[in-house]
């Protein structure tokens, strides 16, 4: 785990340095590329795979034909791990991970058999989220937490380890008593749980607060609390433009205990909301690729995004949030798949001791 650490230290600097050397043009012609998406169809992850891959294949030398391959198991491990064992580096086969997949690779899961530091990332695609809490509280904004310190909270989790440790470690540190109920199937069920009464905190998706939970705000029902945040150009947290009137996550940690917060728990949770929010999607290719492929497909990417279809449907099939390849990709792949072996341990000690959980 030291080694792995110490080695995420300089893993984008190696990427850049190898991937800077000149690289001829590769043509796809009359090939076909599998885009492997460890998810089953219909979800988000499967929403952006498809999504990709008809531009890729627009913007790909050759025009080849890139199939989708859906290998659902194991919370996206399953796929990731066939991918580490099978794909050759001739660019033929990539692999589209989400936070779901980067979450069991942190804590360090034994059923993990693969190394993100051996792949190559091509694209990185970033979301977000807010938090907010119901108004029946009597919380009129962030800086009244301390109103409710002590009371029990409800919140609607789909699991420990899923993107819903964010929040289980996020509300943790805002020093909130929140009781986790786990076992919704997804975000949808927790708001409408939420609508119910049935439970008093929140956190959607941007899309999804945009839509769905902006109506509670405006009508007086909940109260915003803060957004996860996204990252700039130098690594470090930021406002979501969705948001610009919300304090990202550290900003609001500030703002009520008057300092920034720091700390092996502040490493933990800072490594899994980047993980699950300004990187959670990821889209790799294999150990070993050569330069030349590497470099055909960050092309591609960059061709992409400049498409006009990709720019007249990005907003509604993948979020409001621009994709990034080149060094800005790796910056952020590198972020999304780092944490230190204290942080690490940290995280794990807590969920065994608190919520007995497994990592055998």
């Amino acid at each position: 785990m030291n080694r792995r650490f110490l080695l995420a230290a300089t893993a984008a600097a190696a990427l850049s340095a190898t991937l800077a050397q000149p690289a001829a043009a590769t043509d796809f012609k009359g090939k076909t590329i599998t885009m492997i998406i460890p998810f089953g169809v219909g979800g988000g992850s499967d929403v952006w795979g498809r999504f990709n891959a008809n531009l890729l294949q627009k913007h790909l030398p050759g025009q080849p034909a890139v199939v989708v391959k859906n290998q659902p198991g194991g919370g996206s491990i399953s796929g990731a791990n066939f991918f580490a064992a099978t794909a050759k580096p001739d660019g033929l086969t990539i692999l589209g991970t989400s936070g779901s997949t980067q979450f069991p690779y942190l804590l360090g899961a034994p059923q993990v058999k693969f190394e993100y530091k051996d792949w190559i990332p091509i694209l990185a695609a970033p979301t977000g989220g807010a938090a907010y809490l119901s108004s029946k509280l009597g919380v009129k904004s962030l800086k009244e937490l301390d109103k409710i310190k002590g009371q029990k909270l409800h919140y609607a989790s789909q699991g420990l380890t899923s993107l819903d440790l964010v929040p289980l470690l996020g509300f943790r540190m805002m020093g909130l008593d929140v009781n986790h109920i786990i076992g919704f199937p997804g975000r949808g069920e927790g708001r409408l749980a939420f609508e119910r009464g049935e439970t008093t905190i929140d956190y959607q998706t941007t899309s999804a607060y945009l839509r769905s939970s902006m109506p509670l705000i405006k009508s007086g029902e909940a109260i915003p609390l803060f957004s996860w945040g996204t990252l700039d150009k130098d690594g470090k947290l930021a406002r979501d433009p969705n948001f610009p009137d919300l304090p990202h996550f550290e900003e609001a940690y500030e703002i009520v205990f008057g300092k920034k917060p720091s700390g092996v728990e502040w490493d933990a949770m800072r490594a899994f909301l980047v993980a699950g929010f300004p990187g959670q999607k990821l889209l790799v290719l294999p150990k070993g690729t050569p330069n030349d492929i590497v470099e055909t497909y960050r092309k591609a990417v960059r061709d992409l995004l400049k498409d006009p279809e990709y720019i007249a449907k990005r907003d509604d099939l993948i979020g409001e949030y621009d994709q990034l390849t080149d060094k800005e990709g790796e910056q952020l792949y590198v972020a999304a798949t780092t944490i230190s072996p204290a942080a690490r341990d940290w995280v794990r000690d807590f969920l065994v001791k608190n919520y007995n959980a497994k990592f055998d």
